[in-house]
């Protein structure tokens, strides 16, 4: 098989560290990073994207926008700050700070603060080494360091992450007093974490269960949304009991019905998908919902007509072969209720995640649990609803 340069980078980026994968790609076009950035996972993309520098870092960045749908703020993460010392401390008095400290491998910038605890500057490892032995710590500081504040923002953090690549970052208040430092991988850990419970909370699974996570807990948690799966599946079986009567006398109908379910559902958990990621990237404000919903509609139409016209024929050949009357019709029924269904579930994949959003609940929670009723409600009852005024 042959390797395309993206495809052979993409294999060795994905089996190095971040350091070594950044040091790698630094070396190629914007474009062919964010092509590689774009192939791995998420948590590995955030991981190598913190080591690249400058103008590189900022288009890798374009791959890993999902930080932006993640909510929480610096002082979640916020350690207590070590390697504090005064202005006045001379860099042989640092030296001698760094060779007592324990452990010295947690130390990698000198903060200087004045006496109220308000930073000042930032020292680098590099510059103690370059410095001469009496000088202070206030001559070769760089004044008026990057910071973060407690509410900063977690996407905001990780897009300055991003692009200033530092491995700490000091945490101040308005006054500028130094209240701790965030690690910048744990900055990455945090999002990629979060991105990985999305997936989760569509079925009903709490963002916060873990593998390790005791059973009774997992079971509070998971259990409320199985009782509400139960109550929306029989909305949809009260649908189909209506019809029972056009079931009776039509049985070949009960055999398409998982079909038009199972593909108006898979049209609308694709329409689904993309409204999340929509969410998540803040896509959706610069496009309005309007657009949105006709693009959907227009794709579920259109897809609908294409698999109905193969559940068309299948239905046709099937009630031809079981004796079932008037089977043209059976197969025009199934023809139109396809598409009907999956026009309308590719608009409820827009819709769910914004309703509940509206009503300040997360857009993922659970969605998949709604959009499987309102699908199924729609084209089981579509199908039967054509079949009795069309056949009988």
């Amino acid at each position: 098989m042959i390797h395309t340069p993206i495809a052979s980078l993409l294999d060795t980026a994905g089996e190095l560290d971040a350091i070594e994968a950044a040091s790698l790609l630094a070396a190629h076009s914007h474009e062919t990073i964010h092509d590689v950035l774009a192939g791995l996972p998420t948590d590995k993309a955030l991981q190598i994207a913190s080591y690249l520098s400058g103008a590189a870092s900022q288009q890798a960045s374009e791959s890993v926008e999902l930080a932006h749908g993640v909510k929480g703020e610096v002082s979640e993460l916020m350690v207590p700050a070590i390697g504090v010392l005064p202005p006045e401390t001379t860099i042989a008095g640092a030296l001698d700070y760094l060779v007592h400290a324990q452990p010295v491998t947690g130390i990698t910038y000198i903060y200087i603060v004045d006496d109220g605890d308000h930073l000042l500057g930032v020292l680098a490892m590099r510059d103690l080494l370059l410095g001469r032995p009496g000088q202070t710590l206030m001559e070769i500081m760089t004044a008026a360091p990057f910071t973060f504040t407690p509410d900063t923002t977690i996407p905001d953090a990780v897009n300055a992450a991003l692009t200033r690549r530092h491995r700490l970052y000091p945490v101040t208040d308005e006054s500028g007093k130094l209240l701790g430092l965030v690690y910048g991988w744990r900055l990455f850990e945090y999002v990629a974490t979060e991105i990985s419970a999305q997936s989760g909370s569509m079925v009903g699974v709490d963002s916060e269960e873990r593998v390790d996570t005791p059973i009774l807990e997992a079971f509070r948690m998971r259990h409320p949304w199985l009782q509400v799966n139960l109550l929306t599946a029989f909305c949809a079986a009260f649908v189909v009991g209506i019809f029972e009567s056009t079931i009776a006398q039509i049985v070949a109908l009960a055999v398409f019905l998982p079909v038009l379910a199972g593909q108006s559902g898979n049209t609308g958990c694709q329409a689904l998908a993309i409204t999340l990621r929509g969410l998540t990237l803040g896509e959706l404000s610069e496009h309005s919902v309007g657009r949105l919903l006709r693009k959907e509609i227009i794709l579920g139409g259109m897809n609908g007509f294409f698999v109905g016209l193969v559940a068309a024929a299948a239905m046709w050949v099937y009630a031809g072969q079981t004796g079932v009357e008037q089977p043209l019709l059976l197969a025009l029924v199934v023809l139109i209720a396809m598409v009907g269904a999956c026009m309308g579930s590719g608009a409820f994949g827009i819709l769910v995640p914004l309703t509940l959003r509206r009503f300040g609940a997360d857009p993922a929670m659970a969605s998949s649990i709604f959009l499987t009723t309102f699908t199924d409600i729609l084209g089981m009852g579509l199908m039967l609803l054509l079949a009795t005024s069309i056949v009988l």
